[in-house]
């Protein structure tokens, strides 16, 4: 629709960090590329994708959004895109580690986040108001600068969930229940000055 934009919000493919177990924080402090299993997801979303009308592909600079983008960018002869400010959520001193590991090594801090992760955030990194303040702009811009266009954006975990949130009217302490898996799209449609969410976490297009 010519009054209407239409965004594709994917999260990127697995890395090697995502495939461990127990699973560890990654943040914008590792920046690896794509697994084995991570290219093919970005394969499948790139081809589901490959049928819409895709005008511009936009991605966080990391690695692993870089080469989802650039998957599914193939199919539609465009550039890649990257916004600096859409990067993954600095988590601080916990980077690296998984979540029973920093329950027991950091008990207080740990307890904050899962109590109130829109003030309480990563030790030593962003909490999720953070990450909305830094994001929502660059989405907001996003939108309006592309009415009229379908485009698709790759980013991460959290910063999916905290924009999404913020959609839905959810409190962000809440984010971290929306689900995300690799290489899922969300359909964010922008008419009249208002933003709707009209799919979350679509994973039909994976086997």
């Amino acid at each position: 629709m010519a009054d209407q934009t239409t965004l594709y919000l994917i999260r990127h493919g697995a890395t090697p960090e995502n495939e461990k177990r127990p699973r560890i924080l990654q943040g914008h402090g590792v920046d690896n590329a794509l697994s084995e299993l991570g290219r093919q997801q970005a394969a499948q979303v790139a081809d589901y994708l490959s049928s819409r009308s895709i005008d511009a592909v936009f991605s966080s600079p990391l690695r692993r959004a870089v080469e989802t983008a650039e998957t599914i960018a193939v199919h539609h002869s465009l550039p890649v895109q990257t916004i600096a400010s859409i990067h993954e959520v600095d988590v601080g001193r916990w980077q690296g580690l998984d979540w029973a590991t920093i329950q027991r090594d950091f008990p207080d801090d740990y307890q904050r986040y899962v109590d109130d992760s829109e003030t309480h955030g990563y030790l030593g990194g962003e909490c999720y108001r953070d990450v909305l303040n830094r994001i929502g702009p660059a989405f907001d811009a996003l939108l309006r600068q592309n009415v009229g266009r379908q485009i698709a954006v790759v980013a991460h975990t959290v910063v999916n969930r905290t924009w999404l949130a913020s959609l839905l009217g959810i409190e962000l302490r809440r984010a971290k229940e929306l689900p995300q898996d690799n290489c899922c799209i969300n359909v964010v449609r922008f008419r009249s000055d208002e933003p709707q969410l009209v799919t979350l976490n679509s994973a039909l297009h994976l086997s």
